[in-house]
């Protein structure tokens, strides 16, 4: 995946693909748009070049501790990124007090229980971000084109081939305008342009 799919999303980061997997998972079924990163350098790079929502890691990852990695972005990008160690290490009271003083926002040992994780993620989320405001004053220039288009009745494959993007994308955007507008489904968000007046009422193709 590249970083512009990337843009707002949680992303898992997780030598263990099966734990990795897992976590992606249990976000998703929840409704949360995530995705793993393939290595500690590859969720450098990303979380660099577009930010995403919230940064969930293992300790314990090839080549670079996830110690490192936060260490790296805290001095980079500050405190505006939420992040969370989710470590098999985290059993250990001092690695814990390690992982939270050098900056990261919350640690969750394993095993864990999947409502725990998700509600953890839910206050991180909570803390870091305003709330969603159904102003669109955030949306991006190719969200507002994708809402419009959805607004004009047309299906994700209909609205890739109009703006030449994968079905795949358009549904990464679809997501990301759910997020802003405080909805949880396409209609829903439909009604909300038209109600917020970020589309016109009778505009057509």
């Amino acid at each position: 995946m590249g970083a512009q799919d990337a843009c707002g999303q949680i992303m898992v980061v997780d030598g263990d693909s099966r734990a990795c997997a897992l976590v992606v998972r249990l976000l998703r079924r929840a409704g949360y748009p995530a995705w793993a990163a393939g290595t500690p350098s590859e969720a450098l790079t990303e979380a660099r070049q577009n930010r995403p929502r919230l940064l969930v890691l293992e300790v314990e990852l090839p080549n670079i501790s996830g110690f490192e990695v936060v260490r790296e972005l805290r001095h980079e990008l500050g405190l505006a990124l939420p992040i969370m160690f989710l470590s098999s290490r985290g059993t250990d009271p001092l690695d814990r007090v390690a992982g939270l003083d050098l900056g990261a926002d919350d640690y969750l040992a394993k095993p864990f229980f999947a409502d725990e994780l998700l509600a953890r993620v839910r206050a991180l989320l909570r803390r870091s971000e305003p709330p969603a405001s159904p102003s669109g004053a955030s949306l991006t220039t190719r969200e507002y084109e994708v809402l419009w288009l959805l607004a004009q009745g047309l299906g994700q494959r209909d609205i890739a081939g109009r703006l030449n993007i994968t079905p795949r994308t358009v549904g990464n955007h679809i997501e990301h305008i759910l997020m802003k507008l405080g909805v949880h489904s396409r209609a829903q968000a439909v009604a909300c342009a038209y109600r917020e007046h970020l589309v016109a009422a009778d505009s057509r193709r």
